[in-house]
C-alpha cells in the first residue's frame, strides 16, 4: 500500500513548508492527494468579548487574528505551482485547540506530517507540537526537519527497535514505506536484553518482503544520544520509532528518548504511539 491521503500541519513556518514539500513529493506519481491544514487556536491575549473593550478595539483585534491566517494561506497559494499537484492539493481551516484539532482531522488520513518541533517561524496560534499529535491522533506522524534536502542521496531506512508496544506499533504504520525502501537497519541500543529475540522481528520484515540487517549499538551516554549520532554519521532516509512508551509526563520530567531524539535529530522521524 502507498500513501495516497497526507494531511500536513501547514502554518506557513519554514519547518511547514519543508513538510509540505516532503508530502507532495511522496504522491506526485501515485496519484494520491495532500491536504494543508491551518490549525489555529481561538484565544486571544485579550479577549475581544469583555465588556470593557470598545467595538473599535474588538475590530482591531479581529483583524489582527484575521491577518496572521491571511498571511499563512498566502504563503500556501504562493507555493502552489512550484508543487506540481494541480487539482490534487488542497488547503483547509480549522479552529481550536491545534495540536487536538490536527489529531482529529488526521484519522480520516493515512499520515501527519508535520514540520520539526524546534524550528522557529510560527505565531503561537498555529504552532504544532508533533509529539502531542502523536499521542492524540492515533495516526504515524512524520516529522520533516527545516533544513531537509528532499533531493540529496540518503541511505535506506532505521528502525529504532526496543520490543515495546509502541516501537511495534511504529513498525506496522510504517511497513508499506519500509516495503518501497526494500532495505532496513534495525537498530538496537546497549547490552540491555529485549523481551523477545530480536531475530523474530527481522523473520518477520524478511517475509514482508524488506532486507533488513541489525545494528547494535553502543550506548556511550544515553539510548536517545546513540540513536542521534547513528542517524547523524548514516543519514538514513528515515527513523521509525515509537514515541513515549512511558507517560509524556514522566518523559518530559525525567528527560525520555523521544524528547531527546526529537530535538536533536536531522532526519525524518516517523513517531506512533
Amino acid at each position: 500500500m502507498s500513501l495516497k491521503n497526507i494531511l500536513v500541519a501547514f502554518n506557513g513556518s519554514t519547518a511547514s513548508e519543508a513538510a509540505l514539500r516532503y508530502a507532495c513529493a511522496a504522491v506526485r506519481d501515485n496519484g494520491g492527494h495532500v491536504t494543508a491544514l491551518l490549525a489555529h487556536a481561538t484565544n486571544e491575549v485579550v479577549n475581544s468579548r469583555d465588556a470593557w473593550v470598545p467595538p473599535a478595539a474588538r475590530a482591531i483585534i479581529a483583524e489582527a487574528n484575521s491577518s496572521i491566517l491571511s498571511e499563512v494561506e498566502l504563503r500556501f497559494e504562493a507555493l502552489r505551482a512550484d508543487l506540481a499537484l494541480g487539482e490534487r492539493l488542497h488547503f483547509q481551516r480549522a479552529a481550536g485547540r491545534v495540536d487536538a484539532v490536527i489529531a482529529e482531522c488526521a484519522r480520516s488520513y493515512d499520515i501527519i506530517v508535520v514540520g520539526n518541533l524546534i524550528s522557529g517561524g510560527a505565531d503561537p496560534h498555529v504552532a504544532v507540537h508533533p509529539d502531542r499529535v502523536a499521542l492524540m491522533s492515533g495516526r504515524p506522524v512524520l516529522v520533516i526537519p527545516d533544513d531537509y534536502q528532499l533531493d540529496a542521496p540518503h541511505a535506506h531506512a532505521a528502525v529504532a527497535w526496543d520490543g515495546s508496544r509502541a516501537a511495534a506499533r511504529a513498525l506496522s504504520d510504517s511497513l508499506h514505506i519500509l516495503q518501497q525502501q526494500g532495505r532496513v537497519s534495525v537498530l538496537t541500543v546497549g547490552k540491555k536484553p529485549l523481551p523477545r529475540p530480536v531475530e523474530e522481528l527481522m523473520q518477520h520484515l524478511e517475509r514482508q518482503g524488506v532486507q533488513a540487517e541489525h545494528q547494535n549499538l553502543p550506548q556511550p551516554t544515553s539510548v536517545g544520544s546513540a540513536i542521534v549520532r547513528y542517524c547523524a554519521e548514516q543519514d538514513p532516509c528515515m527513523l521509525v520509532m515509537g514515541a513515549y512508551e512511558h507517560s509524556k509526563f514522566r518523559e518530559d520530567f525525567f528527560g525520555g528518548i523521544t524528547a531527546k531524539v526529537l530535538k536533536k535529530i536531522k532526519t525524518p522521524l516517523l513517531l506512533s504511539h
